[in-house]
């Protein structure tokens, strides 16, 4: 089949989140089952075409300054640019057309997140005028919910869209227009990143005001987890970690926690304590406001802290005040290191990520590989790959907590701290959680059967 995919961000040309990360990965792992596959970005400033495909993947930048070159990817100061219905509706329009002109046709067009909202929608308009699409099929991938492209509806007329679309069955969201909903109307099938999450879109508490959509288009969404680069994120050939280490050699894994408890500057005797570790966006979402609740609390646990991240001042602020005031116990880097990022995975005993949400999360799927145990609450995309420590039967590759709340979110820790001294069933976890397949071809080969069952359907 011949794929284009239409994105905002990929790997490694520009990244704010794990989006970056599946367009980076996605693609390669298609090509690797015999599919072709194109991928359309913006050319963002700083970013310099390769002159080679990477991994048989050709990417297309579409390279229009006043649009992308600028500082940020979608907003400075905190803020949206103003003008990102313009852009994202440009970048959906340019896909198209360069699409059009190809020597090929496309089997599938695959847009994600609300950037790429436009394609499907644009596209249906262009089915009535030219054959080069005529058997295309769309489908639609949704990271993350909450992020829905919502702007004032005097966009229409200003982006030459019909004021047709400004109706509950398009773009008309309560009074504006939405480039998500566009994606969720005019797409032929949609996915999202888990299956846990697919279910959870559909209620009122996850689907931020777009589960009667997603209810009523249950049987054209479907969830496949995201999977992992194991050529990035593989303890046995990685180049940041003082030595290579594997299911068979976690000895070694002693290694890294020794060089992180260094390079963070925490005290020798952190070697003797469980290190948990934190790679985040510094977030509501990412639970960072239990972990506000509990910042008395963290410091007189049996354990050291490294966190790694940026997001809300306040909790900037937290996180540097924390580890100014205990210094033994608490390290924090602001902003994003991949070098440390691997060290973290590696040397970590613990990893945290106790969301509120998370469509898929890639984070504890890098921590199981790296035989580091991942402390989740059971949402999403975590619920689908940590299994909760079972004491009776020694089985399960990590913890999780169900409420949402600081309580719920201590216990947890408290107990999986407890457990860390037995050696023989944390060593049982680690194995179990590297013996896992997270691997983007098991995700890949889910994305072909939908594609060839949406192209049957079209044809």
């Amino acid at each position: 089949m011949r794929i284009l995919m239409v994105a905002s961000e990929a790997q490694p040309f520009a990244k704010t989140g794990g989006l970056a990360d599946v367009i980076g990965a996605l693609p390669r792992a298609l090509v690797r089952l015999g599919h072709h596959v194109d991928v359309v970005l913006p050319r963002y400033r700083g970013i310099t075409v390769p002159e080679a495909d990477a991994g048989g993947v050709r990417v297309v930048f579409v390279d229009r300054p006043a649009y992308y070159d600028r500082d940020d990817l979608y907003g400075a100061g905190g803020r949206d640019y103003p003008d990102n219905a313009e852009r994202f509706h440009y970048l959906a329009r340019a896909a198209l057309k360069w699409a059009a002109v190809q020597p090929h046709r496309y089997d599938v067009l695959h847009g994600h997140d609300w950037q790429a909202g436009l394609v499907p929608v644009l596209l249906d308009r262009l089915r009535a005028r030219t054959d080069a699409f005529r058997s295309t099929a769309t489908v639609f991938t949704i990271h993350n919910l909450a992020y829905q492209g919502v702007f004032d509806a005097s966009w229409l007329p200003k982006l030459g869209l019909d004021w047709r679309l400004m109706h509950i069955d398009a773009l008309e969201y309560y009074g504006r227009i939405s480039f998500l909903k566009g994606g969720l109307m005019f797409s032929d099938v949609l996915t999202t990143v888990s299956p846990q999450y697919a279910k959870e879109i559909q209620t009122p508490e996850f689907g931020f005001g777009f589960d009667g959509i997603l209810r009523a288009r249950a049987s054209d969404l479907v969830g496949i987890l995201n999977g992992i680069d194991y050529d990035r994120w593989d303890p046995e050939r990685d180049p940041h970690l003082p030595e290579p280490y594997g299911a068979s050699s976690l000895d070694r894994k002693e290694g890294a926690k020794r060089a992180l408890v260094a390079r963070v500057g925490l005290p020798v005797d952190a070697m003797a304590r469980p290190l948990v570790g934190l790679i985040s966006r510094l977030v509501d979402q990412k639970g960072f406001d239990l972990l506000e609740q509990l910042a008395h609390e963290l410091p007189r646990l049996h354990a050291s802290f490294v966190m790694l991240g940026n997001g809300e001042r306040r909790y900037e602020d937290l996180w540097l005040g924390l580890a100014s005031r205990y210094p033994d116990r608490i390290a924090a880097h602001i902003g994003f290191d991949e070098s440390l990022a691997h060290l973290i995975e590696g040397g970590a005993d613990l990893f945290l990520m106790p969301s509120r949400f998370e469509p898929c999360g890639l984070n504890q799927m890098y921590s199981l590989r790296y035989g580091t145990l991942p402390l989740v609450r059971a949402v999403g995309g975590l619920l689908d790959t940590v299994r909760n420590y079972n004491p009776r039967t020694g089985t399960g590759t990590g913890f999780t907590f169900d409420e949402y709340s600081p309580q719920a979110l201590l216990g947890t820790l408290r107990w999986a701290l407890d457990i860390y001294p037995d050696r023989a069933a944390w060593r049982r976890m680690q194995k179990a959680g590297m013996g896992e397949d997270f691997s983007w071809d098991a995700s890949a080969r889910q994305y072909v059967k939908v594609y060839e069952q949406v192209v049957g359907g079209r044809r």
